[in-house]
């Protein structure tokens, strides 16, 4: 008999992967090689590697470099054996991780990265945050990013880059997630996640010099269907400071165009963090940001205005479904017809707390009525790539609208 499939998530998928593995590139003399080292942790009392791939019955191996160096025009790659996600410790697990849950947290520390002076926290699902967001405390940062999509984050991964304590340890626990992963864990972390019997507890301690990693690059390989590999090295954000932020500005038709009103002071720093938080996002995206935290997320779309739309909705959802949970523990969904009749009214008066956001986008604006979508909304502020030839229509929509504009001169695309 077939097994269910409830049968498959729970089998562990043997894989047959060898121990080592080398890459080798070869230009007439001149030869490079690459080797790497399967990773494996002790489970169960024997050593296991990843559960199984993006799905049961896939067979998946995880290798980490341990030489490398290599020079492509004027990028070099990481140095070996300065290891994060590859090297993970896992204090706690139920069911050893399985690729997704390891690239999951791959995602987050790609986004981390740039938060190093602050707490930050990340949920990721699906290769997509969830929430993002800075605090004052990881506890602070762990609950903007939980707030941020409550849904979306259950089964998520959750990754903070400072030690974690006992409070987040806690608030962590009172929901589901797949993984958690920080620097540390302090005294009383681990108690709070011990009934969480299946929860992968993950230490990776380089998260403390996760700034190092902040501008460097790898090789990033794709696989294609025949077999075939696509190399290239690993995108970069050149906009991350405030100071990197380029004007508005355009030419068309021999006149030209400019942003008139400069961002304030906390518009500069939502723009950067939200420009950071996009680089790890699946393209084509929009997001909106608010005080160092996300307000709506779209993903993976074929087209601007469509994920600008979806991240406006997403915006107006959440909040409903935040003011329910705090009006009475409820979904939004479960709660009676008068109530949500009261709580929608609430949040088109708030415009799903979209006014004073940042409107940020991987691409430019091919047109106006991509960045219109959040302008009507009552967005502060827009950060883009810019390049497009019909730039002075989206300067032209800031300018009528009384909203600030930087552009980055970087698409941040990622697929």
């Amino acid at each position: 008999m077939a097994d269910t499939l409830q049968d498959q998530y729970r089998k562990i998928v043997r894989e047959d992967f060898p121990a080592k593995m080398h890459i080798t590139f070869e230009d007439g003399p001149r030869r490079h090689t690459f080797f790497y080292e399967k990773a494996e942790w002790l489970i169960g009392g024997e050593r296991q590697g990843l559960r199984y791939g993006e799905n049961p019955g896939q067979p998946a191996a995880m290798y980490r470099l341990v030489n490398g160096n290599l020079r492509i025009g004027d990028v070099e790659t990481l140095q070996p054996g300065r290891w994060l996600v590859s090297d993970v410790e896992l204090l706690q697990s139920g069911k050893h991780p399985g690729k997704i849950n390891i690239t999951d947290i791959d995602s987050a520390l790609n986004i981390l990265r740039y938060f190093q002076d602050d707490p930050c926290a990340v949920i990721i699902k699906h290769n997509n945050p969830c929430g993002a967001a800075k605090g004052k405390t990881p506890l602070e940062a762990f609950r903007k990013a939980f707030l941020a999509d409550r849904l979306a984050a259950f089964g998520g991964a959750v990754a903070v880059n400072r030690e974690l304590d006992r409070e987040t340890a806690q608030a962590i626990a009172e929901n589901y997630a797949e993984v958690v992963a920080a620097p540390e864990y302090g005294e009383g972390a681990m108690e709070a996640f011990a009934k969480k019997k299946n929860l992968r507890v993950m230490r990776i301690r380089n998260m403390e010099r996760l700034g190092n990693w902040a501008g460097k690059v790898f090789l990033d390989y794709k696989s294609l269907i025949d077999g075939g590999i696509i190399v290239q090295t690993s995108y970069s954000p050149s906009a991350r400071r405030c100071a990197d932020l380029l004007p508005a500005r355009a030419e068309y038709q021999g006149k030209a165009y400019e942003v008139r009103r400069e961002p304030s002071p906390a518009e500069y720093e939502d723009m950067v963090f939200g420009w950071l938080v996009e680089s790890g996002i699946t393209s084509n995206s929009v997001i909106y940001v608010k005080d160092g935290a996300t307000v709506g997320i779209g993903t993976g779309q074929q087209d601007r205005v469509g994920v600008a739309e979806i991240a406006r909705d997403k915006a107006y959802r959440k909040l409903a479904d935040r003011l329910s949970h705090e009006r009475s523990g409820k979904l939004f969904a479960d709660a009676g017809a008068g109530e949500r009749e009261e709580i929608l009214a609430q949040v088109k008066k708030l415009k799903g707390g979209l006014p004073g956001c940042v409107m940020v986008s991987d691409g430019f604006f091919p047109f106006r009525d991509g960045i219109d979508v959040g302008l009507r909304e009552g967005i502060g502020a827009v950060v883009q790539p810019g390049g497009s030839l019909r730039d002075f229509e989206s300067i032209e929509a800031c300018n009528e609208y009384g909203a600030a504009m930087k552009f980055t001169g970087q698409r941040s695309f990622r697929h």
